[in-house]
């Protein structure tokens, strides 16, 4: 960074976060960066998120979506009414006589594998909701600084228009008072002239 723009960036941090460079963080620096050198923060943060996405990651985000859906309650529930119901109607020759101890075993394996899955699921969608926080919060700050910046340059304007009114309001006063002071030297001379 050169000297100007890390003088500029010291200003900017003790006038807009109030704080020395020293103290500032390294989002704050980024942002204030950005912002004394005009340049956008926007960007999309799940996008990014998703590339960095392995295909493991990936396919626990889908078992998750899966397992959390309508159509898998409905058709896992479809298939233990017929597991149920088959076995039953077979009576002495089902291959999982009631109370179903095979069934038992197979759902709590699912339950086993599934569990895990979709807490590295929801452990990855934490991390991605801290991301896109991480990125409002730059967004945010950074909106402030430039509303602040627009409230001064505002000010200074209307400052300068003020100015510039007192002074033409001045020099009509000094207009006004030289007609006034020529009109009644005028008038003063014809009295003394009659």
């Amino acid at each position: 960074m050169t000297t100007d723009a890390t003088t500029r960036l010291i200003r900017a941090a003790d006038h807009f976060l109030g704080k020395g460079e020293a103290a500032l963080t390294a989002q704050e620096r980024q942002i204030l960066e950005r912002a004394v050198n005009k340049q956008a923060v926007s960007r999309d943060p799940g996008v990014e998120f998703e590339e960095r996405l392995t295909l493991g990651q990936r396919l626990a985000d889908q078992v998750a979506k899966l397992g959390g859906s309508w159509g898998f309650i409905i058709a896992f529930g479809v298939f233990l009414v017929f597991w149920a119901v088959g076995n039953l109607a077979l009576a002495g020759r089902a291959f999982d006589p009631y109370p179903f101890i095979f069934l038992n075993l197979m759902l709590s394996m699912l339950a086993a594998i599934q569990a895990p899955v979709i807490m590295m699921s929801q452990n990855r969608q934490a991390a991605k909701d801290r991301d896109v926080s991480a990125h409002d919060y730059e967004v945010n700050l950074k909106a402030e600084i430039e509303i602040m910046a627009l409230h001064e340059k505002i000010d200074r304007l209307r400052d300068e228009e003020i100015r510039g009114l007192v002074l033409q309001q001045q020099a009509q006063i000094e207009t006004l008072t030289r007609l006034v002071e020529k009109h009644l030297g005028a008038g003063a001379a014809a009295t003394e002239s009659k």
